[in-house]
């Protein structure tokens, strides 16, 4: 049996603590919890960016707790949070509705996560990329 190096557990300890955060967020989602509808609505775009954007989080949340395709969860998740990062800088503000900045913090580790689990997986990711061009 072949050692796992420090990289392997790095990108499976980031994956899964960035999966449990998409994941958890689902909840408050698709039960329209008060404080997410709030949350959508200030942005214009509920009801609809609250369930898509939910829906986008448990496909990247459940990609991200299998190795083979942790890298496209991480790149899925990426693309979520940075627009989640965007929207509280741009309208909701870094703190909303009193939070400390709990939901902005939690968007920015995941994005950062999402991020060294692509690195870690560079190599994985350029032969998929690879692939992808042979198709065409």
């Amino acid at each position: 049996m072949e050692k796992k190096s420090w990289k392997y557990y790095l990108e499976r300890g980031l994956a899964i603590v960035a999966a449990f955060i998409l994941l958890e967020t689902l909840f408050y989602k698709f039960t329209a919890h008060s404080n997410s509808v709030a949350l959508f609505t200030e942005l214009g775009i509920e009801p609809w960016g609250r369930i898509g954007s939910g829906v986008v989080e448990l496909i990247a949340g459940g990609l991200l707790l299998f190795r083979k395709v942790s890298f496209h969860g991480a790149l899925l998740a990426m693309g979520t949070m940075s627009g989640a990062i965007l929207s509280h800088l741009a309208v909701l503000g870094i703190s909303y509705n009193d939070d400390g900045g709990a939901l902005f913090y939690r968007a920015f580790f995941v994005l950062v996560a999402c991020a060294v689990v692509i690195v870690l997986r560079k190599e994985d990711v350029q032969a998929f990329i690879q692939e992808a061009k042979e198709v065409r």
